[in-house]
């Protein structure tokens, strides 16, 4: 299985995005449709920058099951603070944490992401570093 950050889906539904034809050959090879989370899809709808602009396509994927939206539980709330607060030197963002924090909750290693940088260096608990795909 594979987590999804918002880069991604932000190239797949804008052609103008540099990475748009690259992320739609990643997004092939997968055998299972990605997971991600509610704040990674509140930033991708916010970075298409409007409905003609990609959010309809978007939607469209989400709501065919071209995503899996997984649920953040109460308990990974603490969590995500706690992943904030850790990597507050260069500021991970809230969508950033909960892709970590359910990660680790469901054992996934794999990471689809544009940001290998900062993937690169968070360190989950379940293993020693993310197989960053992109």
């Amino acid at each position: 299985m594979v987590i999804i950050d918002a880069g991604p889906l932000v190239a797949l539904f804008d052609e103008a995005e540099p990475g748009h034809t690259h992320c739609h050959a990643v997004l092939r090879k997968q055998s299972h449709a990605p997971l991600t989370t509610w704040p990674v899809l509140t930033e991708a709808f916010y970075l298409l920058g409007g409905w003609d602009r990609g959010q309809s396509k978007l939607w469209d994927f989400v709501l065919s099951g071209g995503v899996r939206v997984g649920e953040i539980p109460e308990e990974l709330h603490s969590r995500i603070h706690e992943l904030m607060k850790k990597y507050s030197d260069n500021p991970m963002d809230v969508a950033d944490a909960s892709l970590v924090a359910i990660a680790e909750h469901h054992k996934i290693k794999k990471i689809f992401t544009l940001d290998r940088r900062d993937f690169s260096r968070y360190r989950p608990k379940h293993c020693a570093r993310f197989e960053v795909i992109s």
